[in-house]
């Protein structure tokens, strides 16, 4: 993974090589972002930035992911009572390799691991502990990549911290992690912090406008879906069926959350579409919980006349964008995206869909009959 292959970041990319450069590189660093924001590329890119310091020759390696001194970690399901990530290399590397912005729904595909829960284990940091304590075999430095380490459980976070309490000598511990609220505090405390933002969205357009040839229109409402996420974008312009289907369920649950008011029977039909929502992988629910703030943003934005920000419109079977946007203002669209942020809160910590989207289904109908 070259600098040049990450999307954007240009600013953070320059801080990170001058660190190198500047021998000011802190033992352990913490990479805080979306995965679809580049954490992982970046660390890999910084990794191999280390390397080439070290070796250049040997530092291309990194490029296939089989640098002998460049260790990988991430979550698993453990077989035959073991949780070790070398049970699963081969299939991380084929889809790192493919799509370096991976997200956590991705990867439990990618082992097909249905309902299974995907976590890094207190054996893994015992693994992690015989290899470093193992010499370089370049004659270097050693570094550790752990992919999503918000998701150690308790047992390994401690057994963790030992390890970046006294690492190895010429050790390197890059940690990535969509959020550091999940994070044992006091390994927080004894990581350099590298907050990795969205992309930028004229980074983000030049790209997908270079790479898949469509339009400046196109660009843009990929854009204001995917949110400065890479790796949401490809998604979209993969699936175009998907934001049909999107498109289907929002307005079936703005039609029946309208005729909830005079006709309360209709809360069955609400409770039956959260529970079909409820089915999608959480990935899928996620992503739809994007859609559906950015519809009502949207919707806003129409009933306030700022017609040239409104790049998209629900004009499909039968649905009147004018009408149902009148009913978004300032008096309700705060508590809207609030219901719809506190789900997606929810979706993350694997709380109960079917609650979780009957919950949010029932609180539209009140919010969209709020007075202005």
């Amino acid at each position: 993974m070259n600098w040049e292959q990450i999307v954007g970041h240009q600013e953070l990319k320059n801080l990170l090589k001058e660190s190198i450069h500047n021998n000011r590189v802190s033992h352990a660093q913490l990479f805080v972002g979306k995965d679809g924001f580049g954490t992982l590329p970046l660390a890999i890119a910084f990794a191999k930035e280390i390397l080439k310091k070290e070796n250049e020759r040997s530092s291309s390696k990194v490029d296939h992911l089989n640098h002998v001194d460049l260790h990988f970690s991430f979550p698993v399901f453990k077989v035959n009572k073991s949780g070790l990530s070398d049970q699963f290399l081969q299939e991380f590397r084929e889809m790192i390799l493919e799509n370096p912005y991976a997200n956590t729904e991705d990867w439990s595909a990618k082992l097909e691991s249905e309902n299974k829960q995907l976590t890094i284990y207190a054996d893994e940091v015992d693994e992690i502990n015989s290899k470093f304590a193992l010499k370089s075999f370049e004659g270097g430095s050693k570094i550790l990549i752990v992919w999503q380490a918000d998701k150690m459980n308790t047992e390994a976070a401690n057994k963790f911290l030992k390890f970046l309490e006294e690492p190895p000598k010429n050790t390197y511990i890059i940690l990535t992690a969509n959020t550091a609220d999940l994070i044992l505090p006091t390994i927080l405390s004894r990581t350099q912090l590298v907050e990795v933002p969205r992309i930028q969205d004229e980074d983000l357009a030049a790209l997908l406008e270079k790479s898949y040839e469509i339009s400046k229109e196109q660009s843009q409402e990929v854009i204001f879906q995917s949110q400065g996420n890479y790796n949401t974008a490809q998604k979209i312009l993969q699936s175009e069926n998907t934001n049909l289907e999107f498109e289907e369920q929002f307005v079936m649950w703005v039609r029946e959350a309208f005729q909830v008011k005079k006709k309360p029977e209709f809360l069955k039909n609400i409770v039956l579409w959260g529970r079909r929502i409820a089915t999608w992988n959480k990935e899928k629910q996620m992503n739809f919980l994007e859609y559906c703030s950015e519809m009502f943003r949207l919707a806003l934005l129409q009933n306030y006349g700022n017609q040239s920000l409104v790049y998209k419109k629900i004009e499909s079977n039968g649905f009147k964008w004018a009408s149902f946007a009148k009913f978004i203002h300032g008096a309700n669209i705060e508590a809207i995206l609030e219901e719809i942020s506190n789900a997606n809160y929810h979706l993350e910590r694997n709380g109960n869909t079917k609650i979780i989207w009957t919950d949010l289904g029932i609180k539209l109908s009140r919010y969209l009959h709020k007075s202005a």
